[in-house]
């Protein structure tokens, strides 16, 4: 009951275009969550990829005990997410820094995660670490219906090709409505953020392009544009680029609404350098979701945290707890916070 009122309220404060809501409706709510899990690495050696740190005899001595630990961590979070107000684990999980399909079936199968039914969709991508991007979904909640890749082609200042992660687009029906999902990991910002921003800049154009492929087919589509940016929200990269706004009343119809700039005018963020908090794990919808009067529509987005995740001591007290630094596997969980938002959808005898 507590938790049926606690829906309402939020439908109440996040969505005027319900209009009036009787507190008899019922709702079904599903969690989206987005998570840079911090190389994510099996312990066999690939010889095309640069892993080899990442092995029991490599520099990092990533030996099997480490890595069921970190599984084990990073299932943990992703079993928690959301679930204050829905009672389960999240419906969709778009992952980045992961190095293979193996260690993605490795995490669907852990003791906590392997009674939530997910399917696995990834590609190997072109990037030279050898990490890529990923989605987890549940089989009995979402249908896929098209997955596809998108390269993103980048030259280096010698004239080398620059190898990154691809864009993983998904389309499918979420408790029988289309949903589009993108999930991202943008270049990083190896070197400076300015001098790296070209290629994210890059990225971002490739992103809008595929944004505004889907909405030419269909204008109404309800998109969910995630990941790891490597940029704040009002970078250039992201808000000139992308098109995205903080305030959902003023959208067009081919603007995004970023709830996470909310968030990080407020102080949040979901990675920490010399003491300054960044959001650079973010979300970008589009109009329907937060205007639409049928089907699902956008409650709040947040970033996750617990204190078990947050650096307890020492330099980086107050950071989020990674697994991994100068070496030594700490017995963290990853660099970055995951963040997630809410979808609820009013029940109908249809479904």
């Amino acid at each position: 009951m507590k938790k049926s009122i606690l829906i309402l309220l939020l439908i109440i404060k996040y969505n005027h275009v319900f209009g009036q809501i009787s507190s008899n409706e019922s709702y079904s709510v599903n969690t989206i969550a987005f998570y840079n899990v911090e190389n994510l690495f099996d312990t066999i050696d690939d010889p095309l990829t640069r892993d080899d740190d990442r092995t029991p005899q490599g520099k990092d001595k990533w030996t099997i005990d480490i890595y069921n630990k970190k599984l084990k961590n990073i299932s943990r979070v992703i079993n928690e997410i959301g679930s204050d107000l829905t009672n389960t684990t999240p419906t969709i999980v778009g992952l980045c820094e992961v190095e293979n399909k193996k260690v993605l079936q490795d995490l669907i199968n852990t003791n906590l995660l392997k009674n939530s039914n997910y399917g696995i969709i990834h590609f190997d991508s072109p990037d030279e670490r050898g990490v890529d991007v990923a989605l987890l979904y549940k089989t009995d909640k979402f249908n896929p219906l098209t997955i596809k890749n998108y390269p993103l082609y980048l030259m280096n200042s010698n004239g080398t090709k620059d190898f990154t992660r691809d864009h993983l687009v998904v389309s499918g029906f979420l408790e029988n409505e289309m949903i589009y999902l993108i999930i991202n990991h943008w270049p990083s910002r190896a070197g400076g953020q300015m001098k790296s921003e070209k290629k994210r800049i890059s990225a971002g154009i490739l992103n809008r392009k595929i944004i505004d492929s889907i909405l030419v087919k269909d204008p109404k589509a309800k998109i969910i544009n995630m990941g790891d940016f490597n940029d704040n929200p009002s970078d250039r990269s992201i808000k000139p680029v992308l098109k995205t706004l903080s305030n959902k009343k003023k959208l067009l119809e081919y603007e995004l609404f970023n709830p996470m700039e909310i968030l990080f005018k407020k102080g949040y963020g979901t990675y920490k350098y010399r003491g300054k908090w960044d959001m650079l794990d973010q979300f970008m919808i589009t109009k329907s979701l937060v205007s639409e009067n049928k089907g699902h529509i956008f409650l709040k987005a947040s970033v996750y945290t617990k204190k078990y995740m947050i650096n307890p001591q020492g330099r980086y007290k107050g950071y989020p707890f990674k697994s991994f630094a100068s070496g030594k596997f700490l017995g963290g969980f990853s660099d970055h916070f995951p963040i997630y938002l809410y979808l609820a959808k009013k029940a109908s005898s249809d479904d």
